[in-house]
Formats: structure tokens, C-alpha cells, sequence
């Protein structure tokens, strides 16, 4: 069964937590603090493989867990790191985070960190200092990236065929190739994309054959829209047109028409047009349609061909593969200066300055304070241990944060927020 979305709840592994311990030893007096630190939470990494072609495992596997890491002990024990959850996607697997795209996996071997581990929060032996001889506090493990995770695939081709149902793709794909899709002379045959090698001269074409199109396919008509997103990422279209079509040039514009509504960048697409099913039918009726497309396609190349016959096949073949070398190094050539937008320069924050910027909201129940830096303190901060709360207090300080407070209006019973939790800008 071909399954080509999939959603999945993915789950990185929590940090373990510190310990807050001190040495005692015979004859060790006023031992000082030993406890070790929290263990990193395991990673959710998919890994791109070309042994799989469909997201069905996603059907009946919907959750996806790292491994929590172990808590620290006495004597500077560092807890167990968790182990990362290795998670096996076809190549061409998308993986989008509320609709964004956080993946992309196209070459087999490829791996992605979809979901963080937490950080293992430090012992107490971490923050023995010459005025802080015995601190009594310790982090709790950070919790790792937890979401719903919906997965595309979009299957990874040369070429693309495209048409109406029935226009011979299937048969194309069957006698160049080494696929053998299902072919019976009724629309939509074709149920699911089926993919095919074609060798020719010193080379090959990884050639998909796409459910055929009917009109208003993009808006959920037919089986098209099911299946449009495979043609996304193919460098060439082939468009195979039955040459028995009465009125070839609509069949022709309907089908672009639907392309262009489901992305209007495939109407910039290297394009071939064939005519299909010549075989055994007059010249001068082949010459009378092939006319009658060259009067709307703005100089794609046409070829008149009989896949059942094995005719003009090579031809086609040839000119697809020049095009796909074409397109590719078009691709490759292109360079993207990060550092200008329209000619403009773009001064932008790297991402270790982004993570100190943080801001102070005023509400009704006090302030709430915002930032990636300060809120990963916060979350690491055991509130129970009054010496971890007075410790994330003096954070605030040097980050320039109470100040801001202060100038807002804070006094030192306000109840500052970060994240989920609450507390006094002053210990009370």
C-alpha cells in the first residue's frame, strides 16, 4: 500500500537531572559537594533510506520517543546520556513542524535532528566557587522537543509524466523502464505513482509516472490532487497527450491549467510534449495535431511516438535526458548571497546573539519575561532550593533583565513570570 502523508507525535528525551551531594569520608572533614550532572536527553533523528518508498510504518507507529538521561549521583557521577531514537523515512521525505518545514531528506544516508534532548541539569559540584564553598542546589534536566510532526513524501525523479487518464503513461513507463505498472484501458488505472529506470545511450532517467490528472484535480477533484506534490521536485515533465484527442490543444491547456493552480512555478518546468498511440495512423493527421500544439507551446519540443510499437521512444529519451543535465547544472550554479536581499545589505543577529535577546511584557498579574537564554535558565531551575531561585535572580541581574524590571515598575514582591513558572523579583 503506497502511503505518502503520515502524522506522528515525536518526543526527544527529557535531560536527567543534578544531584545536590557531599563527600563523607572517614577521615574527610566537612567533605565538600560531589554531585554529578544530569545526563543528556536522546534526539529523535530521521535517517533518509532507499529501501523504503511509502510512509504506511507511520500508520501503526505513531509515537516517536527518545531515551530520558539518567540522573546525576554523588561522588561526580555524570548520569547516562539517553539514547537517540533512529527513525528510517523514504528519501524525498519532508518533515514539517505546524507547517513548517524543519527536514528535508533527498539523498540516502541523509540524517536531520527533528526533535532536541534536553540538557542534563548541573550537580552541585558545579558551582562550588571560593565564596560558595557548599551550595545546596542543583538543575533539573531540561525537557526535550515534544510535538506533532506531520510527514510528506515527495518522490524524487528526473522526470515527471503527466497527462489525462488513459494517455499511455503507464505503457510509456512499462516499455522504457523496468517498472511494471498496472495498465487496463479505463481511466485511472493508475492508482498510486509509480517510479521506473530508463537507460539510454551511456545513462539512465528516474522516471515517475503521476495518477492522471482530470480538470479541477488541484482543488481535490479525481485522484490528482493526491499526487501533485510528487511532480514538485521532478527536473523534467514529459506531457503524453493521446493523439485520437479531438480537441488536443484543451487537453493540452487543461492540464497545464491544473499545474499551474497547484504551483505556478511548474509552468517553468523543462517541458516535453508526446503524442501517443501513432502507430499505423496517417502521417498527415500526426502532422495536423502536432500543429496544432506547436501554435500554443512556446517551443517545447514534440515528438510523435507508439510505446506499444517502440516508436520515436529513443528520441524522446534523448531529449529528456539532455534536458534534466541541463536543469541540474542550472541548479547547481545557481548562488545564494546570504548577505544581501535585492541588492541590500541584511544585518541579522547570528544565532548565539538571538539567544541572549529578551524582552519584558507588563500584565495584570506582573511581568513576563521572554527569551530563549533567560526561559533555558528558567526551566533548569529546581524553585523548590531557594539558593537555585537567588542563582537565577543573579542571572537576571547580569543580563541587564532586573534593571529593565525595575524601570517598569517592579518592586521586589512583583511576581515575575518566565516560561511556566512563577516567582518574586525579590526573595521574600
Amino acid at each position: 500500500m503506497f502511503v505518502d502523508t503520515a502524522k506522528v507525535f515525536v518526543s526527544a528525551g527529557k535531560g536527567g537531572n543534578g544531584v545536590v551531594s557531599f563527600r563523607h569520608e572517614i577521615y574527610v572533614d566537612k567533605g565538600g559537594p560531589d554531585g554529578g550532572d544530569g545526563g543528556r536527553g536522546g534526539d529523535v533523528v530521521f535517517e533518509a533510506t532507499n529501501n523504503l518508498n511509502t510512509l504506511l510504518d507511520f500508520r501503526f507507529k505513531p509515537e516517536l520517543k527518545a531515551a530520558g538521561g539518567g540522573n546525576g549521583a554523588g561522588r561526580n557521577k555524570h548520569g547516562k546520556n539517553g539514547d537517540d531514537r533512529i527513525v528510517k523515512v523514504p528519501v524525498g521525505t519532508l518533515v514539517k513542524r505546524n507547517g513548517k518545514v524543519i527536514a528535508d531528506l533527498v539523498s540516502a544516508g541523509q540524517t536531520a535532528v527533528v526533535a532536541k534532548g534536553g540538557d542534563g541539569g548541573y550537580g552541585n559540584a558545579h558551582f562550588k566557587s571560593s565564596t560558595r564553598q557548599a551550595p545546596k542546589m542543583a538543575e533539573l534536566g531540561e525537557p526535550g522537543e515534544t510535538f506533532d510532526a506531520e510527514l510528506e513524501l515527495k518522490l524524487l525523479a528526473d522526470v515527471g509524466l503527466v497527462g489525462f487518464p488513459n494517455a499511455g503513461k503507464s505503457t510509456f513507463l512499462s516499455v522504457v523502464s523496468n517498472a511494471r505498472p498496472e495498465i487496463a484501458d479505463y481511466a485511472f488505472t493508475t492508482l498510486t505513482p509509480n517510479l521506473g529506470v530508463a537507460d539510454i545511450d551511456d545513462g539512465s532517467l528516474l522516471i515517475a509516472d503521476i495518477p492522471g490528472l482530470i480538470e479541477g484535480a488541484s482543488v481535490g477533484k479525481g485522484l490528482g490532487d493526491a499526487f501533485l506534490r510528487h511532480i514538485e521536485r521532478t527536473a523534467v515533465l514529459l506531457h503524453l497527450i493521446d493523439v485520437y484527442t479531438d480537441n488536443i490543444e484543451y487537453a493540452y491547456q487543461a492540464i497545464r491549467l491544473e499545474l499551474a493552480s497547484y504551483s505556478p512555478s511548474l509552468l517553468e518546468r523543462p517541458e516535453v510534449i508526446a503524442l501517443t498511440k501513432c502507430e499505423g495512423l496517417d502521417r498527415d493527421i500526426v502532422d495536423m495535431q502536432h500543429q496544432k500544439l506547436t501554435a500554443i507551446t512556446n517551443g517545447a519540443p514534440i515528438f510523435a511516438i507508439s510505446a506499444q510499437a517502440h516508436q520515436g521512444l529513443t528520441e524522446v529519451l534523448r531529449e529528456l535526458r539532455m534536458k534534466v543535465q541541463k536543469s541540474r547544472q542550472i541548479k547547481k550554479d545557481e548562488v545564494v548571497d546570504d548577505g544581501m536581499r535585492d541588492g541590500i545589505p541584511v544585518i541579522t543577529l547570528d544565532s548565539e546573539d538571538a539567544k541572549d535577546v529578551w524582552i519584558v511584557e507588563v500584565t495584570e498579574d506582573g511581568y513576563v519575561v521572554r527569551g530563549d537564554k533567560i526561559e533555558k535558565f528558567a526551566r533548569r531551575t529546581n524553585f523548590e532550593q531557594f539558593e537555585a531561585v537567588n542563582r537565577l535572580r543573579d542571572i537576571m541581574r547580569k543580563m541587564g533583565i532586573t534593571h529593565e524590571l525595575t524601570r517598569q515598575g517592579a518592586a521586589g514582591d512583583s511576581i515575575i513570570t518566565i516560561g511556566d513558572n512563577k516567582f518574586s523579583l525579590v526573595e521574600q
